[in-house]
């Protein structure tokens, strides 16, 4: 009843504070129903999305769905999209210059359509000059493309001679001493360079046959 009446993901620690019991029963309860669910081959279906749950319908049932609510397919992503996605996935939380400087273009459109779509998300701001923001994937893309966590993502392929890849960003903070100027930012490799996307097209030929 509370996952239907929330219609979005809930973290389990909500759950078992609203049933006033321990975060290991609300597991336990929860994969119980899911399994119920399952063997009464119910039209609804119960997803675990990382940390969070969600009562949904179940996706052989879509077509019926979109024609009784008049819904409309969404726009499939594009091959741009997915390999950004394929990017963010694989190395969040990043920022749009690293995006870009794997791929080797300008990303703005492609991120922006990504987060309108809610399959990415900010993560905060990277502690450097300019404090560029952060993206990573969201529970939309788990359950977009039917994993419970990260870690269930198509392993990248081993390489015989692994090319060099864009440094990420350091996280943490650097203390200029008082009496120093603070060093300038290191500029951006030109477009491209050195840099070769062919890394991520497996990854993003997989992410986009796992997406529905």
């Amino acid at each position: 009843a509370i996952l239907f009446a929330a219609g979005e993901p809930l973290e389990t620690a909500k759950i078992a504070q609203a049933l006033d019991i321990e975060i290991e029963d609300a597991e336990t309860v929860l994969r119980s129903c899911a399994e119920q669910l399952d063997e009464r081959e119910s039209g609804v279906c119960l997803l675990k999305l990382g940390e969070r749950y969600q009562l949904c319908t179940r996706q052989e049932y879509a077509e019926n769905i979109r024609s009784v609510l008049d819904m409309k397919r969404n726009v499939p992503l594009s091959a741009a999209a997915f390999e950004v996605l394929a990017v963010v996935a694989y190395n969040q939380p990043v920022t749009k210059a690293y995006i870009e400087q794997v791929r080797g273009v300008d990303c703005s459109g492609v991120i922006s359509t990504l987060c309108q779509k809610g399959l990415v998300e900010e993560k905060g701001r990277l502690d450097l000059p300019g404090r560029p923001l952060l993206y990573g994937t969201t529970s939309e893309f788990l359950k977009c493309f039917c994993i419970e966590s990260l870690s269930e993502l198509p392993e990248l392929p081993e390489r015989e001679e692994k090319e060099q890849e864009p440094e990420k960003e350091e996280t943490k903070t650097f203390e200029v001493p008082a009496e120093e100027p603070a060093q300038p930012a290191q500029a951006e490799p030109e477009d491209g360079e050195d840099f070769d996307f062919d890394e991520f097209d497996v990854d993003a030929d997989e992410l986009e046959n796992m997406y529905e």
